[in-house]
């Protein structure tokens, strides 16, 4: 899968020398606009304009007291992000919960929600045709406080200092089923992501061109390898975990596969036996082994199934 590398900012960073970024690789980066109804962030417009400056993929956020008026944080993140927000800027909220909980003090899981889409419509009207998403944690994604559909920056730290290159090597994050459309996988030395597209798919999805991320690639050669391998053997192939997996969701949603009857990322007996399912639907025949419908996918019925939810064969 395409990946984009990307680092946000706060008045905690000193100014930054973008275009060394972008020279070093930089594609994208997110600037702290605003925090509750009143307070602003001391560095934004100098981070911001050395980002734009450098010609990177720009945005801003906003950390969310979802016990105070979302309207006037709305408004709060509106003023301070207006000057800024042309084509093709992205607009987040920072939907993170303090540790002594004082942000979200009273306030249920089903409240944050309608606080949250409150004040995600009222910035989506204030920047019409500029993407608004949801910074949040898996705490946060499995309570229930984003609404479906939303793009979500997922942080999650699994090894403390961490260089882009491990992050892109790593199988992509699924916090309660959602996909993240960017990963923030450090926060050390400064905090880093990486999101799922290439830089020019990124570009074009802020500017609005495309209304989903890329279409994920599968590999048949990988797919093919976990399918004839013991498990055991597969783990010499890590990367093939995300073909497999993407192949199993779409086994789920065909109904050939029942959730939670096998091993994510695993070519496994049930997957093998789902995917012969699939096969004799599509109208092969033969399910012993070396037969057409035997369990193994092959590069047609692979084709098929990827046209039909959502995923590209790749050699």
């Amino acid at each position: 899968m395409s990946t984009c590398r990307g680092v946000d900012v706060s008045a905690y960073q000193s100014p930054q020398n973008w275009r060394e970024h972008r020279t070093n690789g930089l594609v994208f980066a997110f600037a702290k606009a605003s925090e509750g109804e009143h307070s602003r962030d001391a560095r934004f417009s100098t981070h911001i304009r050395g980002i734009q400056g450098a010609g990177l993929v720009a945005g801003a956020y906003h950390f969310g007291w979802p016990n105070q008026d979302p309207r006037a944080e709305a408004e709060n993140y509106i003023a301070a992000a207006r000057p800024y927000a042309g084509a093709g800027f992205c607009h987040w909220l920072d939907l993170e919960r303090y540790s002594d909980g004082r942000n979200y003090r009273g306030k249920s899981a089903a409240q944050i929600k309608v606080w949250v889409n409150t004040w995600l419509t009222l910035v989506r009207t204030a920047f019409p045709h500029q993407r608004v998403g949801v910074y949040t944690s898996a705490d946060d994604l499995k309570a229930g406080h984003v609404p479906a559909g939303t793009p979500i920056w997922y942080p999650a730290y699994p090894w403390g200092p961490a260089a882009f290159t491990k992050a892109e090597a790593a199988a992509r994050p699924k916090p309660s089923g959602w996909a993240p459309l960017i990963w923030q996988f450090t926060s050390q030395p400064m905090d880093r992501s990486i999101a799922y597209m290439s830089g020019a798919e990124l570009r074009a999805w802020a500017a609005g061109e495309t209304a989903q991320p890329a279409r994920p690639k599968v590999s048949l050669a990988a797919v093919v390898y976990a399918a004839t391998h013991k498990a055991a053997d597969e783990k010499k192939h890590p990367s093939g975990a995300d073909d497999v997996a993407h192949v199993q969701d779409a086994l789920v949603a065909n109904g050939r596969l029942k959730r939670g009857a096998f091993v994510r990322g695993i070519f496994d007996e049930p997957t093998k036996a789902a995917y012969s399912k699939e096969q004799l639907a599509q109208g092969f025949k033969g399910t012993k082994p070396g037969g057409a419908a035997d369990g193994t996918p092959g590069k047609k019925s692979l084709t098929t199934l990827g046209k039909r939810r959502g995923f590209t064969v790749v050699a």
